[in-house]
This record gives structure tokens, sequence and C-alpha cells, in this order.
């Protein structure tokens, strides 16, 4: 029986907090199997995302993601976790990770902060929300602002700014009523500690609530850089299991920094 070298990843994990951040499987292998053989693996790992890499040439892998449901055409914190991964276990000979994927060329390198990541900016545009969504995400107040974004996993997807910090870690959504809605929700506020926080609902995709979601901050570091008229941010993921990060738009494109723990290395029978 086939063993496939994998490993889970704590990505944008809060050095100061044990057992934070987003947990990214990531599995690395010769050439991809059948794509039920991929979503088998993700559904089993039962994380977020599972990030599967196929090498392509030096320095250079071929990308792809999975929820335990479905393929995804963007995923930060495992694309985060899989640079990590190889930069840390000597695969990579220069300075950077460079990933073939649904979204582009994607890279990952290391910074002083840890490790630095290039992302597409996630365009967003005001919109109204429904009662049915209101009544689903379970919020004690109205959204300030609501926005819809450029559609990502296909289900629709839709960013609510709210009045404060506590709003965001209060809010107790309907996960079931989200996926019948077929709509994503990220949640957001002004930090009491840091520039912005948020928390990401994706029922819709098969994740009721994602730790710290990369993809997100895509449309989040454009939005609270116009707004607090700021070029680099700090940001925390403040769901049950956290996690920090630090943010930077610019020419259409979001650099995002932070950390990637190491917390199982393993091998996958198929």
């Amino acid at each position: 029986m086939p063993q496939l070298p994998y490993y889970e990843i704590h990505a944008f994990a809060d050095t100061a907090r044990p057992l934070s951040g987003n947990p990214a499987g990531v599995c690395l292998m010769d050439a991809f199997p059948d794509n039920a053989v991929l979503t088998g693996i993700a559904e089993s790992n039962n994380l977020s995302e599972t990030a599967f890499l196929v090498p392509l040439g030096e320095d250079l892998w071929h990308l792809r993601w999975f929820t335990p449901s479905v393929e995804v055409d963007l995923c930060g914190h495992a694309t985060f976790a899989a640079g990590a991964l190889v930069l840390e276990t000597g695969k990579v000979r220069g300075e950077t990770a460079k990933f073939d994927t649904r979204s582009g060329r994607l890279e990952v390198r290391r910074d002083r902060a840890g490790f630095a990541m290039d992302l597409p900016a996630i365009g967003y545009r005001p919109a109204e929300t429904s009662r049915a969504l209101e009544a689903a995400m379970g919020l004690e107040t109205a959204p300030q602002a609501v926005f819809d974004i450029d559609r990502i996993h296909g289900a629709i997807y839709q960013m609510w700014v709210m009045e404060d910090e506590a709003a965001v870690k209060l809010a107790e959504p309907d996960h079931a009523q989200l996926k019948r809605l077929n709509t994503n929700i990220i949640l957001t506020a002004p930090g009491r500690e840091v520039d912005f926080v948020s928390r990401f609902f994706a029922p819709a995709s098969g994740v009721d609530e994602d730790p710290v979601t990369g993809s997100a901050h895509c449309s989040l570091a454009p939005y609270w850089a116009k707004r607090l008229d700021k070029p680099r941010l700090s940001a925390r993921q403040i769901g049950p299991r956290p996690g920090a990060l630090e943010v930077e738009p610019k020419f259409g494109r979001v650099a995002l920094y932070g950390h990637a723990l190491r917390y199982l290395d393993g091998s996958i029978s198929v």
C-alpha cells in the first residue's frame, strides 16, 4: 500500500498561545490520483483544507486544495502551510517556494515575521443583506456596512462590517441555514489591540467556521487599509481557535505575514 508523506501545519499561529492558528494538511505526492482519492483524503483529514503538492521543477510545485467536500480555487492558509513546509524541510534551493494553482502563480518566502505570502486581492462592492441572512447570523446588532465579495469557491460571499470587536466575537450563526442560503460570511470590526479583527463562516463551502482565513484577508486588507489609511496592518481572527497575521495590500495583491508551526509529521496509506 503506497505511503504518502503527510504533515499538519498550524498557519498564522499566535506564538504566545499554544495550539492556535489554522490547521492545514499538506500531502506530498509524485502525481495526482483521481479526484475521488484526493477528496477522500481531505474528508478523512477533516481539516478545513488539505493541500496536495506535486513537483514541477526546481522550487516549483503544482498545488491543489480540497475541503472535506470540494476542491477550491484559492486557499491562503494551506498555501502558507505548504510553503513553510517545503522551505523548512530543505526542499527549496532558493529563497522562495513557488506554486502553480487555480489562482495562478503563488509564492511563499521566509520573512522576519516567520513567512510571507503573496495572494491576489479579491474585490468587493457595496451590497445589501436579507432578513434571512441576518436571522441566520445570530447577531445582537446589525452590520454597519455590507459588501458582496467576488466569487471564490462558487458560493455567495459577503463581508459584514460591525461596530466593534464584541459584535464579531459574540456572533452565533446558524450554519445549516447559511448553507441553505448558499452564503459565506466574513464578519469584521476594528480591533481593540490590533487594527482589525474578523471571523469567517463558510458552511456553503463545507467549513462551518474557518480559524484563520488567508483568502478572506485578500478583501479585508484592502478595505481596512483604505479605511484606516495605513499601508501595513495587524490582524487577528478571533473565533474559538484564534490566530494572528499582518497584511499589506499593494498593486492589486496582498502580502500576508505570520508564523506556521509544524504540529504533526507522518504518512498516509492509500
